[in-house]
């Protein structure tokens, strides 16, 4: 079975491709971006539904069905667009179009709907894999493989909230505040040409929230959660995960203070504490993911091995891939080491929040100390919410 998607928002064409693989796992999901892409691919019988958009960079949407229906007149056309217009809808209408679907969009609305159209799930049997060890697999990733392991209970939320389970939005979105994976994920959405828009750089979550609204953020989530759907961390892997959960919070915690002595607002550099690991759980959802293909476990000698010699270079192609601002990665930068010159005070800061986490020589923490202006915020500086609270104040103003 083969799906077209025609939509030049690489993250809303993640979402759908996302949700039709729920359905459907052996699909076969070609994307593109432009009406002429669209057109050139077409051949008739090639594909079984065509998803659409309706604003597109050369064109619209209707084009790319005109010529569709000219060559095939039976294949399915679902039409997913911002523009609910009248005059839209009877221009589509004459195309014999199967659905009509309004963004932001309801996911298990768009379930619903292509469950009715998507043919029944012929899985062809898969020729055996060459095995690779896990160095071999770590070098052969493309950016679209690298990932970070979404908190499973933050998963397993999403998942059923795509299924129709109704969730409080607020008491989700409180959860995402913890979870490095989705911090980053939309982040670099909001900094992303379709929704950031040449505005200023956002480097925590309550701006990417706000930027992106509250429906398009579950939606964006939601895809996420399905694309991890299959993976699972054995309880070997856990522990690691676990104790670099454990690493994370204790600093998101201490730069949350720090900043407050310091007189700052702990927001980017809370995000910043969230991504401190970013490499190490890299690798760790890349061990899951090759013990499961490979269905073979993985040992600590190997993994241990796997943190020293891959963890920063797969967070700087992460970084990069996810668009991550290069403000918000100077802040995890300086979680390890300073700049020798204009050093600025939330670099500083984040280095000293590492610097009492790693219970760092006394003289070394006075010292960041005094270049971080410790002190500064503990008389007449406003008391800072949780972030989570703030999160949650910008959520109910984007409902």
């Amino acid at each position: 079975m083969r799906v077209q998607i025609v939509d030049d928002d690489p993250w809303i064409a993640n979402l759908l491709e996302q949700l039709v693989l729920s359905i459907r796992s052996g699909a076969e999901i070609e994307c593109f971006a432009s009406v002429q892409a669209a057109i050139d691919a077409w051949q008739p019988n090639r594909y079984q539904l065509v998803i659409v958009d309706w604003n597109l960079p050369d064109g619209t949407g209707l084009d790319v069905m005109q010529k569709i229906r000219r060559l095939d007149k039976d294949v399915p056309l679902l039409v997913v667009t911002g523009r609910a217009d009248r005059e839209s809808v009877l221009a589509a209408r004459p195309l014999g179009i199967s659905a009509y679907i309004t963004k932001p969009f309801d996911v298990p609305k768009v379930l619903a709907c292509l469950e009715s159209l998507l043919p029944a799930d012929v899985t062809a049997a898969e020729p055996e894999a060459r095995q690779v060890s896990f160095e071999e697999h770590l070098r052969s990733l493309t950016p679209e493989q690298l990932d970070v392991p979404l908190l499973s209970d933050v998963k397993d939320k999403l998942q059923q909230a795509s299924r129709g389970v109704s969730m409080d939005f607020q008491e989700l979105a409180a959860d995402w505040n913890r979870d490095p994976a989705l911090c980053a994920y939309l982040i670099a959405a909001a900094n992303s040409a379709v929704y950031g828009g040449g505005q200023a750089p956002c480097t925590s979550l309550p701006d990417a929230l706000k930027r992106l609204g509250a429906r398009t953020c579950m939606n964006l989530a939601t895809a996420l959660a399905l694309r991890q759907a299959g993976s699972t961390t054995d309880p070997f892997l856990k522990i690691f995960l676990q104790n670099y959960l454990d690493e994370i919070d204790q600093l998101a915690e201490t730069v949350v203070r720090t900043a407050r002595q310091c007189g700052l607002d702990h927001g980017a550099l809370q995000a910043a504490a969230l991504l401190y690991r970013l490499g190490e759980m890299c690798v760790i959802f890349q061990a899951q993911e090759w013990a499961r293909q490979s269905r073979q476990s993985i040992d600590d000698n190997t993994l241990l091995k796997a943190f020293a010699d891959f963890a920063e270079p797969l967070a700087i192609r992460l970084k990069a891939h996810w668009g991550l601002p290069m403000a918000l990665r100077e802040l995890i930068g300086a979680c390890y080491a300073l700049p020798q010159f204009q050093v600025r005070q939330e670099q500083a800061v984040m280095r000293l929040a590492a610097a009492q986490c790693g219970n760092e020589s006394a003289a070394e923490i006075e010292r960041l100390k005094r270049l971080a202006g410790w002190g500064r915020g503990r008389h007449g500086a406003r008391r800072c919410r949780p972030l989570w609270a703030n999160s949650l104040a910008m959520l109910l103003i984007v409902l």
